[in-house]
């Protein structure tokens, strides 16, 4: 199982935003133990870093993607995926480009924070909460 992950997901275990860290870090644990993979979009990496650094120290953030790269696939944003965006019926343009990277790629559900993010996606959608107590042990 392929999980992609949403930026601000990704923002939530880096910076460890309650109440959603803990939900967050278990996936990751769950995932280390070979049980799916986790995948982030090359332009998430990038989003996440700026946005990151203005809550916390650049190093202290430069360290915690480094652990993300070992934990993460990175999948690659090419012009496909833009043109996708720019001519899409999502609200918002950044939301559009992950979804249309987290399908080229195959991925079974996009991780998410917020519901109304991703109503047009094609791929389900869940939050931490919802996919934890989706899945069975």
């Amino acid at each position: 199982m392929k999980l992609f992950f949403d930026a601000n997901v990704v923002l939530d275990l880096i910076l460890k935003r309650q109440p959603f860290f803990d939900y967050i870090a278990e996936i990751v644990t769950i995932a280390e133990n070979k049980k799916f993979t986790l995948c982030l979009s090359s332009v998430s990496f990038v989003n996440v870093n700026y946005i990151a650094c203005k809550f916390t120290d650049k190093k202290n953030v430069l360290e915690s993607l480094k652990k993300l790269r070992i934990l993460f696939d990175v999948l690659p944003v090419s012009e496909v995926e833009i043109d996708k965006a720019l001519f899409s019926n999502f609200n918002d343009f950044e939301d559009a480009v992950q979804h249309y990277c987290a399908l080229k790629y195959n991925c079974d559900y996009i991780i998410r924070r917020e519901s109304k993010d991703f109503k047009n996606s094609e791929i389900p959608t869940l939050t931490p909460t919802e996919f934890l107590a989706s899945i069975k042990f």
